[in-house]
C-alpha cells in the first residue's frame, strides 16, 4: 500500500500543505467574521444612501438594522449551501481538488465586493457575502478530513486542530486589517471586503492528495446523510455531532465578532477604543487554540470540551453580573470586557479546537464526507439564527443579553459529561464499541459480528436500519 505525500515526505512538505490548505480554507472563515464589524456604520450610510437615490426612502434605525443583519447572516446561509455540496464534491472531486475549486467561490466574492461601492448595490455586497459563506462552509467541512487524512499517524491530531488555529488567526487577521488606519476607513471599506481573496492564492501552494484516499474508498459506495439518519449503529456518535456543532453557534462566540461594537458598546466601553478591544478578542481565542493544540493529547477531547463549556457557562454569568452593576460601579465595565476576552478564550480552548475533528474521529471514512455535510449544516443553520438575532438580542434583553447562552453551555457540558466518550488513543473499532453500548441499550444488537467489522472499516450496513 503507498504511503501519501505527505507522510513520506519531509516535515517541509507538512508545513507547506497545513499552510496553503488552511490559510485558502478555514482562516477565510474567521477572516470574514472578523471583517464585517469595522465597516458596520459606513455599510449602514451606504444602504440608507442607496435607499434615498434610488426610492427617495429615509429608513429607520431598525430597517437599516435589519438589513445589515441580512448582509452579515446571508454568509451563514452561503455557508450552509458550501456545507451541503461539499460532501458530494469530495466524492466527486477528492479532497485536495475540492479545496482548489472552492476558490472559484472566493474570487467571485471578491470581484463582487470590490465592484459593490461604484455600482452603488448593497445587493452586491449581499451576493459576495453568499459566494464567500460557500467557500467558507466548502472549506469548514473538506479541510478537517483533508488533513486527518494526510498527516503522519502521531501528528494526525495536532494538524487536524490547526483548522481551528487557522480560524482563530483569521479572526486576529481580519480585526488588524479592518483598523481605520488600514482598511476599515470610510473609504476602503469595499477594498476591506475583497480582500479575503488575497489569502486565497496561497491555497495554490502545496496541496498533496489525502492519505490512500484512492485505495481505501476504492469499491465502497459513500454513505449519504440519509444513511446515517436512519441507521441504529451511529444514532449517537450523529446526535453527538449535532448537539456540539450546534452548541458551537447558540453559545454565542462567533457572533460576538459578527457584532463586536453592538457588545462592547453595551458593555460600557467608548467608540475610539473599541476597534482596538476587538483585536484583543481574536487574539484570545488564536491563543486559546494554540494551547488546546498543545494540551488535548495530554487531557483528552470529552475533558476540554466539557471544561471549556463550563468556563463559558461561568463567565457568561459574571458577565450578567458585571453588566447589571455598570451603572452603580465604575470599574465595572473592565470587568465585563475582562468577561467577554476569558469566553473566548474558554471557547477557544474546548469547542473551537475539538468540534471540527469529532466526526473525523466517530465515523469511517466512506460516513465522514455525511457526518461533516450534517455537522456543517447544523452549524451555518444556527450561526444564521443568532447572527440575525444577536443584535435585537443584545438591545432588548441589554443585560440579560448571554443569559440564553450560558443555559446552551451549561445543557451542552451535561451531554458531553453524560453521553459522549473520550476519543484520544482510541481507534475506531474501540470508539465504536463505546457507541454501541448506547446505540443498542436494553437491546440486542441487530448486526453480526462480521456486519459490524465490516462498518468500521467503511462498509454500509443497512441491516441496521429501523
Amino acid at each position: 500500500m503507498h504511503e501519501p505525500d505527505a507522510q513520506k515526505g519531509s516535515p517541509l512538505t507538512l508545513v507547506l500543505m497545513v499552510a496553503s490548505a488552511a490559510i485558502g480554507g478555514t482562516l477565510q472563515y474567521g477572516y470574514n467574521l472578523a471583517i464585517m464589524n469595522a465597516p458596520t456604520t459606513y455599510i449602514q450610510t451606504f444602504i440608507n444612501e442607496t435607499f434615498q437615490e434610488r426610492w427617495e426612502i429615509q429608513l429607520e434605525n431598525y430597517q437599516v438594522t435589519l438589513v445589515w443583519t441580512i448582509i452579515v447572516s446571508i454568509f451563514s446561509l452561503g455557508g450552509l449551501i458550501g456545507a451541503l455540496i461539499a460532501g458530494p464534491m469530495t466524492i466527486r472531486f477528492g479532497r485536495k481538488k475540492c479545496l482548489l475549486l472552492n476558490n472559484i467561490f472566493l474570487m467571485s466574492s471578491a470581484l463582487f465586493a470590490v465592484t459593490s461601492r461604484a455600482a452603488k448595490s448593497f445587493e452586491m455586497i449581499i451576493i459576495s457575502r453568499v459566494l464567500v459563506g460557500i467557500n467558507a462552509g466548502i472549506s469548514m467541512n473538506v479541510q478537517p478530513m483533508y488533513f486527518g487524512e494526510s498527516a503522519p499517524k502521531h501528528l494526525r491530531g495536532a494538524v487536524s486542530l490547526s483548522s481551528a488555529v487557522f480560524t482563530a488567526f483569521g479572526v486576529v487577521l481580519g480585526q488588524v486589517v479592518g483598523l481605520r488606519e488600514i482598511l476599515g476607513s470610510e473609504s476602503c471599506w469595499q477594498y476591506l471586503l475583497a480582500s479575503n481573496a488575497i489569502p486565497g492564492f496561497f491555497s495554490f501552494l502545496h496541496c498533496p492528495g489525502s492519505r490512500r484516499e484512492q485505495e481505501q474508498t476504492k469499491g465502497m459506495r459513500a454513505c449519504g446523510p440519509w444513511d446515517l439518519f436512519t441507521d441504529r449503529a451511529v444514532r449517537w456518535q450523529l446526535l453527538s455531532v449535532i448537539v456540539v456543532s450546534s452548541a458551537m453557534q447558540l453559545c454565542g462566540n462567533d457572533s460576538i465578532y459578527f457584532y463586536a461594537s453592538y457588545v462592547f458598546k453595551e458593555a460600557g466601553i467608548s467608540a475610539d477604543k473599541i476597534q482596538y478591544i476587538t483585536i484583543g478578542t481574536g487574539s484570545c481565542e488564536f491563543t486559546a487554540c494554540i494551547m488546546c493544540n498543545l494540551l488535548i493529547e495530554r487531557k483528552g477531547r470529552r475533558f476540554m470540551l466539557m471544561g471549556g463549556f463550563i468556563l463559558m457557562t461561568i463567565w457568561a454569568v459574571v458577565f450578567t453580573i458585571a453588566l447589571s452593576f455598570e451603572h452603580y460601579i465604575s470599574w465595572m465595565p473592565y470587568l465585563s470586557m475582562a468577561c467577554i476576552f476569558t469566553y473566548i478564550l474558554s471557547f477557544g480552548m474546548g469547542p473551537a479546537g475539538v468540534t471540527g475533528v469529532l466526526p473525523t474521529e466517530i465515523f469511517n471514512q466512506s460516513a465522514r464526507p455525511a457526518a461533516y455535510m450534517i455537522a456543517g449544516s447544523m452549524m451555518w443553520i444556527n450561526l444564521f439564527i443568532v447572527g440575525m438575532i444577536f443584535p435585537f438580542l443584545v438591545s432588548g434583553l441589554k443585560e440579560f443579553c448571554f443569559v440564553p447562552f450560558a443555559a446552551v453551555c451549561l445543557l451542552s457540558a451535561v451531554y458531553v459529561g453524560m453521553f459522549l466518550p473520550e476519543t484520544k488513543g482510541k481507534s475506531l473499532s474501540a470508539i465504536t464499541a463505546e457507541f454501541h453500548k448506547l446505540n443498542f441499550k436494553g437491546l440486542e444488537p441487530l448486526q453480526s459480528p462480521q456486519c459490524q467489522a465490516k462498518y468500521q472499516l467503511g462498509e454500509v450496513c443497512h441491516s441496521t436500519a429501523l
